[in-house]
């Protein structure tokens, strides 16, 4: 069945980009630039990323002059960005851009991702509008022994205690692995979103 994951690196004092929107901070921890395995998630049939995530990857791999760096990360897996601009593609890449509700795309991504999951990339506050959408499973963060001024937020919503079950939590290298699932709110029946 598929699942949708929020699966992100993170500060120890919650933050995923820097004020510039960077990821530098991630690069320069040790296994930051290539992670151990087990720091991303196996099954990712489809990937979405928020625009100020996706033109950060387009520019600090220089993908668009060379877009053989774009598998190196995405594989040959649809990538959903979630923007209302009009953005270069890599040569060969399959993405998909989109924009509007994420409830209404929830129909779309499912069908692409088949049996696989999906992986929310990037930002959080794309990951809080599955999550306002009812549609998010899990919560996934590599911790970094880092500390920002400033930054995006890993998750720029309240989430109450009892939203959230911790799975596990792991080591990997520098990196502290937490995994929550997500408890999805009761509602009534014609209000739940379908898996179809």
């Amino acid at each position: 069945m598929t699942r949708i994951l929020f699966d992100t690196a993170t500060t120890i004092n919650g933050f995923i980009a820097d004020e510039q929107n960077s990821l530098e901070w991630l690069f320069a921890v040790e296994g930051g630039d290539h992670p151990d395995e087990g720091l991303f998630p196996s099954g990712a049939a489809v990937l979405v990323e928020g625009s100020t995530t996706y033109e950060w990857i387009l520019r600090h791999d220089a993908v668009i002059e060379h877009p053989e760096k774009w598998a190196e990360f995405h594989g040959d897996r649809p990538v959903y960005v979630m923007t209302t601009r009009e953005l270069p593609v890599p040569e060969g890449a399959d993405v998909r851009f989109r924009s509007g509700a994420i409830v209404d795309l929830l129909p779309e991504l499912r069908e692409a991702a088949a049996d696989g999951d999906i992986w929310v990339v990037g930002g959080g506050d794309l990951a809080g509008q599955f999550l306002d959408a009812g549609a998010l499973d899990e919560i996934a963060l590599s911790v970094a022994p880092v500390a920002l001024t400033g930054g995006a937020p890993v998750f720029p919503r309240r989430i109450e205690s009892e939203q959230l079950c911790l799975e596990s939590a792991e080591k990997f290298g520098q990196f502290a692995r937490l995994v929550y699932s997500v408890r999805q709110p009761s509602r009534p029946a014609n209000d739940r979103i379908s898996d179809k």
